[in-house]
């Protein structure tokens, strides 16, 4: 059985290393030069680094380096990417550059049919699969608004652009910058860009609660956020054990402790005195993308060097006296030499068809997946990373385990019916309980732990009761799964040998 993948990111890469190592044939594509995905060199922008610490943001089976600071650069977890594939030998699975154009699936036949376009001489190639993994990525078009007047303000010589194809401060240096977003890569990027700019302006539809990176300066974060008992804290929709306590019965422990966070938070991020205080509890941290607060940012705008226009928006961009000039939605007027959005990302996969489109989502074009990775109605196609999680290495993994265990027969899954009722059950529920901000159906954040759970509970080889036990009050450590994969060779020799009886 010979199976593509789209995409050498996280996702693509944990694919390609477990379906290989269970001895399926692969082929991994990617438009971009180097492996990395969102944190590909063609994709970095300055002053990106984790929203994770480095010892859970990894693989079960590599952690990253000792000598990496506590939050790595997007430059260092690239490397870190890099070294993954070449010390599991994927690089020979490897096709960077060749960005695949169509992917299209003769049902009768069984076989995938990819187009591959090479972006360095825009050679065109076919190449057919029995299976299909699509690990493009969540993040993986940047979403760029289409203002008003864009034409005129090139003239001027103003450039728009997103913040992932803002790659040297250097092109920052003598510039008005306008950040357009309040998300961790636009306060990353703001932050960063201010020390070289003539002036950095942040134009802020809606500020959002986001976490110190170390509470208090003391606490790191990974203690409150990364955690069994920070889940708990928040209400699922089929809640179990000691987190129905916390929002039940127990539910005054779970305010007292958020209303701590909160008001240490309020505190030390000078949200009142800046007021940027979000709306609501901090609760609503966990609508959707948890963001991680970045260092200096909010002193900066405290002491003038970053300006904030809360609850504006860009109304449109001028050449106004030979200078490119925007415009915002308070009446405020400014210089901009360049405007970086950082406004979120659209969730798509351009390579399949439009049939194909519309099957694995819903009228409103939500993700329709089991488990975030297996479609309603589409055979032979999978998807991993498809689900935003708080520990992304982990779950793409958790999800690569499955696709494993479906493809050699060891997954007893629920009919056809049950699988469709519980996906639109559980859509249904992220839409509410993020407000809206579902991401096309792919966010199951805060209960990235649990979703592991339920992923790997469903082929039996979920890590065991103490280590679940452990996770409660220590954040989560990607190497206790090791014993995952060794579970799953063995489940899957057992079933082989009961096959062959």
């Amino acid at each position: 059985m010979n199976i593509a993948i789209i995409g050498a990111g996280v996702a693509g890469l944990c694919s390609a290393k477990l379906l290989t190592e269970f001895g399926f044939d692969v082929t991994v594509f990617d438009s971009t030069p180097d492996v990395g995905g969102v944190w590909s060199r063609t994709r970095r922008y300055p002053g990106v680094t984790t929203q994770n610490n480095k010892g859970t943001y990894a693989f079960s089976d590599f952690p990253m380096p000792s000598h990496y600071p506590e939050w790595p650069t997007g430059e260092q977890v690239q490397q870190y990417l890099a070294d993954y594939a070449r010390h599991f030998g994927l690089d020979r699975y490897l096709r960077l550059g060749c960005e695949v154009v169509s992917a299209d699936l003769d049902e009768n036949a069984g076989r995938w049919t990819l187009t591959v376009r090479e972006t360095g001489t825009g050679a065109v190639t076919e190449a057919r699969f029995d299976q299909l993994v699509v690990a493009n990525g969540i993040f993986c078009d940047p979403f760029v608004p289409e203002y008003p007047g864009l034409e005129e303000f090139g003239q001027a010589g103003g450039r728009v652009c997103a913040a992932s194809d803002f790659h040297d401060l250097a092109d920052a240096a003598g510039k008005d910058i306008v950040v357009v977003g309040y998300g961790k890569s636009a306060c990353d990027i703001a932050e960063a860009l201010s020390e070289a700019a003539l002036s950095t302006t942040v134009v802020a539809r809606e500020v959002t609660w986001k976490m110190p990176r170390k509470l208090a300066g003391v606490v790191n974060y990974k203690y409150i956020l990364l955690t069994r008992l920070s889940e708990g804290l928040f209400e699922h929709l089929e809640q179990r054990g000691f987190g129905r306590f916390l929002v039940g019965s127990g539910r005054f422990l779970r305010n007292a402790l958020l209303g701590t966070v909160e008001a240490v938070t309020k505190r030390q991020l000078l949200l009142e005195e800046l007021g940027l205080l979000p709306e609501g509890r901090f609760e609503r941290i966990v609508r959707h993308a948890v963001g991680l607060a970045t260092e200096n940012f909010y002193e900066k705008i405290r002491d003038g060097v970053i300006d904030l226009r809360r609850g504006t928006t860009i109304v449109g961009l001028y050449d106004k006296d030979g200078r490119p000039t925007v415009e915002l939605s308070d009446g405020t007027v400014r210089p901009a030499d360049v405007v970086v959005c950082a406004t979120g990302f659209t969730q798509r996969v351009p390579f399949l068809g439009e049939d194909l489109q519309r099957r694995v989502t819903d009228g409103n074009g939500n993700f329709e997946l089991y488990r975030q990775i297996m479609p309603l109605d589409v055979p032979r196609l999978f998807f991993v990373g498809y689900g935003s999680s708080l520990f992304s290495p982990l779950s793409a993994e958790a999800a690569a385990m499955w696709v494993v265990s479906f493809l050699e027969g060891g997954t007893d899954l629920p009919s056809p019916e049950a699988r469709r009722a519980f996906t639109k059950k559980r859509l249904d529920w992220m839409i509410e309980r993020t407000e809206g901000k579902h991401a096309r159906g792919t966010n199951i954040i805060p209960f990235s732990l649990r979703h592991v759970d339920e992923v790997l509970d469903e082929i039996g080889v979920n890590v065991g009761p103490l280590t679940r036990f452990r996770q409660w009050l220590l954040p989560a450590d990607p190497g206790s799964y090791r014993t995952s994969v060794a579970k799953l060779h063995k489940k899957l020799e057992s079933t082989a040998r009961t096959r062959t009886v």
